[in-house]
């Protein structure tokens, strides 16, 4: 919107949505809290949505109604994750598809909408102020200053924190600085108009201007890396960036006047001159404001009056050498325009309370989604602990108990000696255990079940992936069909957006490489099942079966130089199944205790000592950092302390149990003990099948929980890869829309009437001669210093102008002295006037045309 001679932003629009439903449907799905308890939150909220949205007039009032909604959601952002469910839908300010909504899941988003047209209410404010006083145009000042602030704060505090792949056009980082640096140009503007109502000295004048002029230039300087500003608006800042350079140097020449420097006066109002011609060069499309133009054709009014004079004074009087261009000292810059952001904006929760400016703070009672995200990391960080430090450390101990035991012949050879005949008392709790568990159907329904679980895994992230190969070659075809000139974007695979392709398609080798391992793990734990299955068919069947699977010991009586080797043997063994015993209740123990471990209540206890203790801060997982580091020591470290404890406690009986079995088989070898060989052996084998089924038990449960946990991977990746796709197929479906958008230059403003149907017509080869020059067609962006475009007097056009097709050539009377082609022979020859004969000319029968300048407007004559 231009008005006067100073630019304001217009403001974006959105439409109405019910925040309130849809914040009542994320607390009710994601909260353990009713959201009954925020009625009146949620009330308050969709009310300052629609007040906020509303406001679209240049009044005061309609700032506290921004920066309200605007606190409200800053700290909302505390308590919410970024995506809540809510598509909020705004329409662009700037550009060329003003027309075209964009729609974000994302609080950010309506953030930095709402900013955004904080900054624009405080440009039209300061356009509507009075600048033709003091008064007014230290309010405009200051008011293009809090624009330029505001749109500062959006660039640097929301733009990062935004998570989208590419922000909207006229809110990209180009963007926000060319808006910020033209609202600080505009700013000292008014300063430097305040400067000359106030009569101040040339040389402070000077300073001012110049300092206009850099802004303007680097407003226009990042305007043209920008696909939101219109050439409009960069011819603009660009006539403005020389004005205001030419007043510089002549207030400087001025200055140079008062001070008897005449040569220099001279100097630089020659520069000032050519400063202000250049300007003027930006005005001869016509679309620049008519106060910008006036104020450049008085400025060079008055500088080449003052350098008329000038230099006839010199000349005649002062005779002073005129330095050139380069010699000349460059001119000091004052500056006095400041991107200040105003206190609500910055520090908006200063401003949320029972009786602060905004009022009280909403969903205070709400546990916020960081204090849920960090309950969530402690008990991972726990269960890992617990599990991978401690309890996996002591079944590797077990493990590796029970091969000793193995290799051993434990208690094998003890039983086979202590009872000859029938089945040792531990023997028959076993098989107890095995048959009362349905140890066979219950491994095999196990494994069954990881194959499943396994094969359904498996489908949503071939699903997946099968959704990102299709997209890449969508993406390939479509680059085929453009060229890679037009179609500018990055490939699938190297797309490095925040869940972008690069990311995506290394997580898929990521999956992979898990589906393989847990491949490989799932083929050792079947042949641990199938090395065993037989002999837990035995155990599982009945005592007679496992009585003729054992053969009986050809002696009844133990020998009595074996009983003391036996009873220091079977003294160490039991020594081995209590501290076997005792671990396996140490880990029960452990396990439950680590279920019961809430950790919420201190975690909210924490949150608010850190809400009081650093009030600016929006509170994030990693400050709980410390808090989680002394919770686990103070509750986990007496257990780390006992494995290792346990981890000696076993070396030692291992020790004493060796050199026991040592004693024990030197004895059985020096009274020829050879009578149970064969019922060892059988009750061995019986014995680590009943253990080998409880590790394939333990290994079955975590394949399981594996395949559960994969399964919540393999989702969210199959999400997060639909989510990518969608968006890489809406921005190929815009790239292909803005491919085949016509030339600029092919587009008019003004309706034109279609040519009669008789002028389709094929014109003659003269007709190509005798038709003015067509136009070439212009680039849809021109440099500051390039040929104006006509059609960039509006801020957006082209989305709703057809597409022309090539208006056909009018047709061209036949030319009586055209016998046949054109050949060189024949020469060219220019006239005035074209005669009435042409076949006289063509014989060469006419009087030549007098020498002479050529009218453009006589056309060529051929002949």
């Amino acid at each position: 919107m231009t008005t006067s001679n100073v630019l304001s932003l217009p403001f974006r629009k959105s439409t109405q949505i019910s925040l309130a439903s849809s914040i009542r449907q994320y607390i009710s799905n994601k909260y353990d809290q009713h959201p009954d308890m925020f009625r009146h939150d949620l009330d308050v909220i969709d009310s300052l949505r629609r007040d906020a949205v509303h406001t679209r007039d240049a009044h005061p009032s309609g700032i506290k109604k921004l920066q309200t909604y605007a606190g409200q959601l800053v700290w909302m952002t505390g308590k919410f994750p970024i995506d809540i469910r809510v598509d909020f839908t705004w329409y662009p300010a700037l550009g060329y598809h003003t027309e075209h909504p964009l729609v974000q899941n994302n609080l950010k988003y309506e953030l930095m909408n709402i900013l955004y047209n904080l900054a624009a209410l405080y440009s039209q404010l300061a356009i509507a102020s009075n600048r033709s006083n003091t008064e007014g145009l230290k309010t405009a000042a200051s008011y293009f200053s809090q624009a330029a602030g505001v749109l500062k704060h959006i660039k640097t505090e929301v733009l990062p924190e935004l998570r989208m792949a590419s922000p909207p056009d006229d809110m990209d980082e180009a963007t926000l600085e060319s808006l910020t640096q033209l609202f600080l140009a505009q700013s000292q503007e008014c300063f430097w108009q305040k400067a000359v109502m106030d009569g101040y000295k040339d040389a402070s004048i000077a300073k001012l201007a110049a300092r206009v002029s850099d802004l303007y230039n680097l407003a226009g300087e990042a305007a043209m890396r920008s696909e939101a500003v219109s050439s409009a608006w960069i011819h603009h800042m660009s006539a403005k960036h020389h004005h205001f350079a030419a007043a510089a140097q002549y207030r400087a020449a001025c200055d140079c006047l008062e001070k008897r420097r005449y040569g220099e006066e001279v100097s630089r109002l020659i520069d000032a001159v050519a400063c202000v011609n250049e300007g003027l060069k930006e005005c001869r499309g016509g679309y620049i404001n008519k106060a910008v133009v006036d104020d450049l054709q008085g400025l060079k009014k008055r500088v080449e009056e003052d350098l008329k004079r000038a230099e006839k004074d010199n000349n005649i009087i002062y005779m002073q050498v005129v330095p050139p261009k380069p010699e000349l000292k460059v001119l000091e810059r004052a500056n006095m325009a400041v991107a200040r952001v105003p206190p609500q904006v910055a520090n908006s929760h200063e401003y949320l309370g029972d009786h602060a400016e905004f009022g009280p703070a909403l969903f205070t009672k709400l546990v916020p989604f960081s204090v849920h995200l960090a309950v969530s990391i402690y008990e991972e960080r726990r269960d890992r602990l617990v599990n991978n430090n401690i309890i996996a450390e002591l079944e590797t101990m077990t493990d590796k108990l029970h091969e000793i035991l193995s290799s051993l012949n434990l208690p094998g050879s003890l039983q086979a000696l202590e009872k000859p005949l029938g089945l040792p008392g531990t023997l028959v709790q076993h098989a107890d255990e095995i048959r009362q568990a349905d140890a066979i159907n219950r491994l095999q329904r196990g494994l069954t079940d990881i194959d499943k679980l396994c094969a359904s895994d498996k489908a949503v992230f071939e699903e997946a992936k099968a959704l990102l190969a299709a997209e890449e070659d969508e993406d390939r075809n479509l680059r085929m069909k453009h060229g890679t000139q037009r179609w500018a974007r990055p490939e699938s695979r190297v797309e490095l957006s925040r869940d972008g392709g690069a990311k995506l398609w290394n997580q898929a080798a990521d999956i992979d490489g898990y589906f393989t391992s847990s491949t490989s793990s799932d083929a050792v734990v079947r042949d641990k099942f199938a090395a065993v299955k037989d002999t837990l068919a035995i155990l599982a069947g009945p005592d007679r079966g496992i009585m003729d699977y054992i053969p009986n010991s050809r002696r009844t009586e133990i020998p009595e130089l074996l009983k003391p080797a036996i009873g220091r043997l079977r003294g160490v063994y039991n020594d081995i199944l209590r501290l076997e015993s005792r671990r396996r209740k140490r880990v029960e123990s452990l396990r439950a205790r680590s279920r019961a471990d809430d950790v919420k209540g201190d975690i909210l206890a924490e949150t608010a000592r850190l809400e009081r203790t650093y009030p600016n801060t929006a509170i994030v997982p990693a400050h709980f950092e410390e808090f989680f580091d002394k919770r686990l020591d103070s509750s986990y470290e007496p257990e780390l302390e006992a494995v290792e404890k346990e981890r000696a406690d076993q070396e030692k009986t291992v020790a004493d149990l060796q050199r026991a079995n040592r004693e024990f088989e030197a004895q059985k070898r020096s009274i020829g003990e050879k009578g149970s060989h064969d019922r060892e052996k059988a009750l061995q084998r019986l014995d680590n099948a009943y253990y080998k089924y409880k590790e394939i038990v333990s290994n079955v449960e975590v394949g399981r929980k594996f395949y559960n946990d994969l399964n919540r991977i393999v989702e969210q990746y199959r999400t997060q890869a639909r989510h990518w796709v969608n968006e890489r197929r809406k921005e190929a479906r815009a790239l292909e829309d803005e491919i085949s958008m016509p030339p600029l230059s092919s587009l008019s403003l003004n309706p034109t009437r279609s040519p009669p149907a008789h002028s389709y017509q094929t014109p003659t080869p003269a007709s190509y001669y005798t038709q003015p020059p067509q136009p070439q067609p212009q680039a849809a962006r021109q440099s500051i210093h390039g040929s104006p475009l006509v059609e960039a007097q509006i801020q957006s056009w082209a989305d709703n102008v057809q597409q022309q097709q090539p208006r056909p050539m009018p047709p061209v009377a036949p030319v009586a002295s055209m016998q046949g082609s054109w050949t060189p022979d024949m020469g060219i020859r220019f006239s005035g006037l074209p005669p009435a004969g042409g076949s006289n000319n063509a014989q060469g029968g006419a009087k030549p045309p007098a020498r002479g300048a050529w009218d453009p407007n006589a056309g060529i004559r051929f002949g």
